[in-house]
């Protein structure tokens, strides 16, 4: 590369006034009226001028200290010639450019879909089957992927041979470089479609509506997703199929609540029913069960039905069916019942009852029962 602070006679670090004072004095003495019209002199002024161009030019400048020549007829950089062809020239094996792999194949990996499925809660409680619609893309039946029309295929790419790439000759700072890009008659596929499938319009694949079949297990809750490997869209050239996604959403039950793999209910009881004690009937998931309250059940207190709750996902077996109890006071008495009252509170000693403070802050597990019963 052509040296311009020689041929100006200035050092690397020269200040744009050195740079200036410099070119007038070899201007001057250089110039054709000066120094006579013969061929040598005419280049040497040609050669100051180049150089003062690139130098008094700070962006040029610039450019000549990293290596390119901005006084060439590329630019230095031959012709749009930069970093990026500077990787894939020197690294490509590294990065897997087109000169290390070829023809990039047609065919290619469909994408993922995510599909929401609502579920009951006896559904998400045992587990169920069920078949879920899908639009998504499949396999050109006509011309099974191959993306030609039926009795034609593809044809190698005259442009560059099937390689799925080209090469070039640029010029950079580190010289002549050969540079390797994607074909562009082919896009780097290495072929061409010449006659397209008219079903498809040379995709390979079409638009459908598919039935997924699924085995929904039992203990799943909402956000949980079911992954279907391979069922998801076709990719273009009838490439492998992506996943699908079954994201679930359980629905709100009118009577149980859900808490993990527990299960809770309310049931409301007479006093008397729950100071004498009673077998209530409770309709439940598993069909109907018997609760068994004992002689003077507390309000908000909780009976455990082991193992009638939601199953567990991972580890089998089911949580429980929590039943919470209500107690509800009578708010009209007749004259007969208000007297069978005042005698028993008589028989207790509790026509006067002192009044008691219930402890405070109650625990965690007390402030979800009360919740739950409707506190």
């Amino acid at each position: 590369m052509t040296d311009y602070y020689e041929i100006l006679g200035v050092p690397r670090d020269a200040t744009p006034e050195q740079i200036k004072k410099a070119y007038r004095k070899l201007a001057r003495e250089h110039h054709p009226d000066v120094a006579g019209a013969d061929a040598a002199s005419e280049e040497r002024f040609k050669d100051v001028s180049r150089a003062y161009d690139v130098l008094s030019n700070p962006e040029k400048r610039r450019a000549y200290d990293l290596g390119a020549d901005p006084a060439s007829p590329g630019g230095g950089m031959g012709g749009g010639f930069g970093f990026q062809d500077i990787f894939e020239t020197f690294f490509g094996a590294a990065t897997g450019g087109p000169s290390a792999r070829g023809p990039v194949p047609r065919a290619r990996r469909g994408q993922d879909a995510l599909v929401r499925i609502d579920l009951d809660l006896a559904e998400v409680t045992f587990g169920t089957h069920r078949e879920v619609p899908v639009d998504t893309a499949v396999v050109c039946p006509t011309c099974n992927g191959t993306c030609c029309r039926p009795g034609t295929s593809p044809r190698t790419c005259e442009v560059c041979g099937g390689r799925g790439s080209v090469q070039r000759v640029a010029r950079s700072f580190l010289g002549q470089v050969m540079t390797t890009q994607p074909c562009p008659a082919c896009h780097g596929f290495g072929t061409v479609i010449p006659e397209p499938c008219t079903d498809c319009s040379g995709e390979g694949r079409v638009r459908a509506r598919r039935t997924l079949q699924v085995d929904v297990p039992a203990g799943v809750d909402t956000g949980t997703r079911i992954k279907l490997t391979g069922q998801g869209e076709t990719g273009p050239a009838g490439g492998p199929a992506g996943d699908v996604y079954l994201e679930v959403h359980e629905r709100k039950h009118d009577t149980f609540l859900r808490r993990g793999d527990d299960l809770h209910a309310t049931v409301s009881v007479p006093m008397t029913a729950a100071a004498l004690g009673t077998v209530l009937t409770l309709d439940t998931l598993d069909g109907a069960r018997e609760v068994d309250l004992r002689p003077g059940t507390q309000p908000a207190q909780i009976v455990a039905l082991k193992g009638l709750g939601v199953g567990h996902l991972h580890t089998g077996g089911r949580g429980d069916l929590m039943v919470h109890v209500d107690v509800e006071v009578p708010t009209s008495l007749d004259d007969e019942q208000s007297e069978l009252l005042r005698r028993l509170a008589t028989l207790r000693g509790e026509e006067r009852p002192e009044a008691r403070l219930a402890a405070a802050n109650p625990g965690v597990f007390s402030k979800l029962r009360d919740k739950l019963a409707g506190r």
